[in-house]
């Protein structure tokens, strides 16, 4: 079985607006549609794959999914999907948000978009958001590395900030999306000093010699079991990102280096990371 821990609800042009949109169009050559649609996500992933989506709100950025949004969509296909909240900490009412995604529409973790939305992570003033995500089980999505959207501050998209969060609140489950890219050096250092930090691998694979390069960082530190499959659907597909990560494990060793382990490879395909977040 493969969990997919990183995917996303949108719809277009609805949950989408400038400059979100607009950036997106110039990053890939024109307009692209991103609506989300579960027919097109399922035969571009295996039968008996596990996957968590999640909406996003950052307003900086012009994201904004309605948490109801996800949680009808999560609804209509137990046992395949699995629904997390979005908050931005830069708007009135997020802690509202907070309670009534997780205790009435029973989403079962929480994705953040520092970077998106303008705030730094690691702000003390955030801590009753971590300390109620710690109490109550919900791990964490984070959103880290680099963007499209240039309103979006590179400062806040730097894992290091989530070090001091996990010193404030280490039995807190995070993943950090994209491995960091591109400070994966600095991802690693983070998720090797914590338990439960993790990083995602989604959308890395069309960058493959920056890709190789990671994993031969994530395999010299002997982190392989603190990374997680992720697609980052739309964006990509779970059968690609597969296929990406394949197509790296065949890459020779360079001169008196060693290969990747295309068995840890395999590992990290089928992780069971449903049970690494506290989701079985």
């Amino acid at each position: 079985m493969i969990v997919d821990v990183h995917s996303h609800l949108f719809s277009c042009p609805g949950d989408l607006g400038d400059p979100f949109a607009a950036e997106s169009a110039r990053a890939h050559g024109g307009e692209v549609d991103l609506t989300v649609r579960w027919a097109d996500y399922a035969a571009s992933a295996p039968g008996d794959t596990t996957t968590i989506v999640v909406g996003g709100k950052a307003r900086r950025s012009g994201l904004w999914v309605d948490d109801a949004e996800v949680a009808a969509y999560a609804a209509a296909r137990p046992g395949r999907l699995i629904g997390y909240l979005a908050l931005d900490p830069t708007q009135p009412g997020w802690r509202d948000e907070l309670v009534h995604g997780h205790q009435d529409l029973g989403l079962r973790g929480i994705k953040l978009m520092p970077m998106y939305a303008g705030f730094d992570p690691a702000d003390p003033a955030l801590d009753d958001l971590y300390t109620y995500a710690e109490t109550h089980g919900l791990p964490l999505l984070v959103h880290t590395g680099t963007t499209f959207v240039s309103a979006a501050p590179l400062r806040y998209a730097l894992p290091v900030h989530l070090d001091e969060v996990a010193i404030r609140h280490p039995g807190l489950r995070m993943v950090l999306a994209h491995l960091g890219h591109p400070y994966e050096g600095e991802c690693i250092a983070v998720i090797r000093k914590h338990r439960h930090v993790y990083a995602d691998v989604s959308a890395l694979h069309y960058r493959p010699f920056q890709l190789w390069h990671s994993l031969r960082l994530v395999q010299d530190y002997g982190v392989w079991d603190k990374l997680l499959f992720g697609s980052d659907y739309p964006f990509t597909t779970v059968n690609a990102s597969v296929d990406g990560l394949r197509a790296v494990g065949e890459v020779p060793g360079i001169p008196g280096l060693p290969p990747l382990d295309r068995e840890e490879i395999e590992k990290l395909i089928h992780r069971p990371s449903l049970d690494l977040l506290g989701l079985s």
